[in-house]
């Protein structure tokens, strides 16, 4: 008997940089870029959960499409967001993404938890940075990596 489908749900949790960690996520800018990146995975038929970050880096939770490379659609989703958020404001004309992501594959029965995390940016960059954050990820997820070559 031969499957007559593709089924699949992959939820990663992505979380990238801007260019030096310069804080430019303003409050002002931050729910309209939020959105635009939502919109982004839409188009990439990558059902996005929650958009959320503080500052200098974003938290993205959604469902990878099946027809897309992770690689593709975080191009992609970083390229146009980063044309989009130059537009805003004149204090953001100068805005680029860092060049990596970390990306982490998400339990479907995490899932609400994640969103919890997203949605709690701002309270947990009180007491850790995103440097500190993203380290925790790494670790946690067992990750190797030499530190030299994260901030680049």
């Amino acid at each position: 008997q031969i499957m007559a489908g593709t089924f699949t749900k992959q939820s990663i949790h992505a979380i990238f940089a801007t260019k030096d960690r310069q804080k430019l996520i303003l409050p002002k800018y931050e729910l309209e870029l939020f959105s635009y990146i939502a919109g982004i995975l839409k188009q990439q038929n990558c059902a996005p959960i929650s958009v959320g970050g503080y500052l200098d880096h974003v938290h993205v939770l959604f469902h990878l499409s099946s027809t897309l490379s992770l690689s593709a659609v975080m191009e992609h989703l970083k390229t146009h967001s980063s044309k989009f958020a130059k537009g805003m404001g004149p204090e953001m004309k100068n805005f680029y993404w860092q060049f990596g992501f970390g990306a982490f594959s998400v339990n479907p029965k995490e899932t609400q938890k994640v969103v919890e995390y997203i949605r709690n940016q701002k309270v947990h960059h009180k007491t850790r940075t995103f440097q500190e954050e993203f380290i925790r990820f790494l670790n946690s997820y067992e990750i190797e990596f030499d530190e030299k070559y994260i901030w680049r």
